[in-house]
């Protein structure tokens, strides 16, 4: 299921999701520029590397941001900017802008703890925004589960549109998630299916605590 936007209009435009997309696709060009040598070394000083967290926190911690502006390939940062174009308008809207970059990153950065506790010695970078956009994923279903999402879908060899209450999408993401999660292992090079889940929780849990209910 690829869902192609939501039926969910705003009161405001969202600022910051247009800027964190534009600073995603401006590092990641970035880092298409480098040379092999270059870009491990790149990765080293900007990712989140468990063994070199736990071990040096207090000068580690900022990667716990900046990894969140890394990607691994084109199609890893088009699914993570086109999620975080469909869901993060709303929650923006709800949130304001200076709360919803906060409670972003936050998310974020409770994912690639989470996904570090679950391999402390891994030596694997872990790049992307998937928990933070995971977290942004969990604001909206508490907050708009009723919202539909037009979704693209297979059916037998045809593709089709169909609407998809926001509750059921992005609960069948996450019972996804959780199956991919329980059949890999976190230590090993992948897609980091526990920070996803940490991320959907702590956007559950944190989205009360910043949601702004004032009207404009």
């Amino acid at each position: 299921m690829i869902p192609l936007y939501d039926d969910n209009p705003t009161r405001r435009q969202a600022l910051v999701v247009y800027a964190l997309i534009a600073v995603n696709v401006l590092v990641f060009l970035h880092q298409i520029s480098l040379s092999n040598p270059q870009l491990v070394q790149f990765l080293r000083a900007w990712a989140v590397i468990p063994r070199e967290f736990f071990a040096f926190t207090n000068r580690e911690v900022i990667t716990l941001l900046s990894s969140q502006f890394l990607h691994g390939s084109w199609l890893h940062l088009i699914g993570n900017m086109w999620f975080l174009w469909i869901f993060g308008n709303n929650v923006e809207d709800r949130l304001g802008s200076v709360k919803f970059l906060i409670f972003y990153l936050i998310c974020g950065a409770i994912a690639a703890i989470t996904q570090s506790m679950f391999s402390p010695s891994s030596g694997i970078p872990l790049i992307g925004a998937s928990g933070a956009i995971a977290g942004v994923m969990g604001a909206y279903i508490v907050r708009f589960p009723r919202a539909e999402i037009v979704t693209l879908v297979p059916i037998f060899i045809i593709l089709t549109t169909i609407r998809i209450p926001a509750l059921f999408f992005l609960g069948i993401w996450l019972v996804g998630q959780t199956v991919y999660a329980a059949m890999s292992n976190p230590g090993q090079p992948g897609v980091a299916y526990l920070a996803h889940i940490s991320g959907f929780v702590a956007g559950i849990i944190l989205f009360k605590l910043f949601e702004d209910d004032r009207e404009i």
